[in-house]
């Protein structure tokens, strides 16, 4: 009995780890210059540290339902802070005034939708878009 237990928790691990962690991709409208990105300089626009792309225009960040595990699995592969850092860090950023965390958005396909319409928007999406209005930017592949 024992036996079969641990054979089904270990299939039903490997069934659901997929699904538990993918890649994420840091996304942009087609028509928006910037072409790539380091990770330095997505943790910069994600965590409020700068407000433009590399070539100096402004960038509008755009990010999926906090209170989520995939929020935090984005956050922790994007700047390996944990949900509890990442809050208190925008916490002290908003209590001294300085910025405005990126703005969210409901869904993925809300996030697609508002990159379309917006050149200097920035954002992220669990799935590969393979709209042809978006391009990649950056990847932040799982980590094994």
């Amino acid at each position: 009995m024992k036996a079969r237990l641990s054979h089904l928790l270990v299939l039903g691990t490997a069934l659901c780890a997929p699904l538990a962690h993918a890649d994420f991709y840091l996304v942009v409208p087609s028509a928006n210059p910037q072409t790539t990105l380091t990770q330095k300089e997505a943790v910069d626009l994600f965590m409020g540290r700068n407000r433009a792309f590399r070539n100096g225009d402004p960038a509008q960040v755009y990010d999926l339902p906090r209170d989520t595990a995939m929020h935090a699995d984005f956050y922790q592969r994007l700047t390996g802070l944990g949900p509890a850092q990442v809050n208190s860090f925008w916490a002290r950023l908003l209590f001294s005034g300085q910025t405005m965390p990126p703005q969210p958005v409901v869904d993925e396909a809300a996030m697609i939708e508002t990159l379309k319409r917006n050149t200097k928007a920035i954002g992220w999406l669990r799935k590969d878009p393979a709209d042809k209005q978006l391009r990649i930017l950056l990847v932040l592949k799982e980590s094994n």
